[in-house]
């Protein structure tokens, strides 16, 4: 499969002909936001910043909530979980988002906000793709972050999501520098997409950091 950051907390998964897009943006986010089709597309919850669907080229199928969610022979299990909250109180719900592509198992968990229950915990149970946020204020910080990886023993690789970039320089979020020294064996892609397959996977956990597009 293919793996593309679009930015922010988007992905582009495209996998034997089916593309999955997570969390589209809207244009408060001054990033670059390319033209893009997708057959899916998963929502974790209802802020601009990663509902954008009206963005996305094609006619896809929109997955939002928890439950299990069949879509082109797809099984997308949704897990409710929280945003957190902040002095401004309660920042309301979130929606993690697991599913098998060629043999391998993914998981977007959106902008969670805090540590993930038990009973998560064995939902997402042999997970070994891992989307998180890293960039603290509206979702789990660093430190956070780094811990909730520690929880899923069979992660292989993660994917750090919704930390401060260069589009987004004034925003209170962190750089992803502060995730980074917290983790071993930090892989930096030079570019926004990966081809990723169950046989290439690492042995052992492994961060890759990519560009976004």
């Amino acid at each position: 499969m293919k793996i593309s950051w679009i930015g922010h907390s988007c992905f582009l998964i495209d996998s034997a002909g089916v593309r999955l897009l997570t969390d589209p943006f809207d244009a408060k986010v001054p990033c670059a936001f390319p033209t893009v089709s997708a057959d899916i597309v998963t929502v974790s919850h209802e802020h601009g910043d990663h509902n954008a669907v009206s963005r996305v080229s094609g006619k896809p199928t929109v997955v939002r909530g928890s439950g299990t969610h069949r879509v082109g022979g797809i099984d997308i299990l949704g897990i409710a979980s929280s945003h957190g909250s902040s002095g401004d109180g309660d920042r309301g719900s979130n929606t993690i988002f697991a599913f098998t592509l060629e043999g391998l198992r993914l998981t977007h968990l959106g902008d969670l906000g805090v540590k993930l229950a038990p009973s998560q915990l064995e939902a997402l149970r042999g997970v070994q793709v891992l989307f998180v946020p890293v960039g603290g204020v509206y979702s789990i910080d660093a430190a956070a972050a780094a811990a909730t990886v520690r929880t899923l023993p069979d992660l292989r690789i993660v994917f750090p999501m919704h930390y401060r970039v260069q589009c987004i320089a004034d925003w209170p979020i962190a750089p992803v520098d502060e995730f980074l020294r917290t983790m071993d064996n930090v892989r930096h892609i030079e570019s926004s997409d990966v081809v990723l397959t169950k046989a290439t996977l690492p042995e052992s956990l492994e961060v890759w950091v990519l560009e976004p597009a």
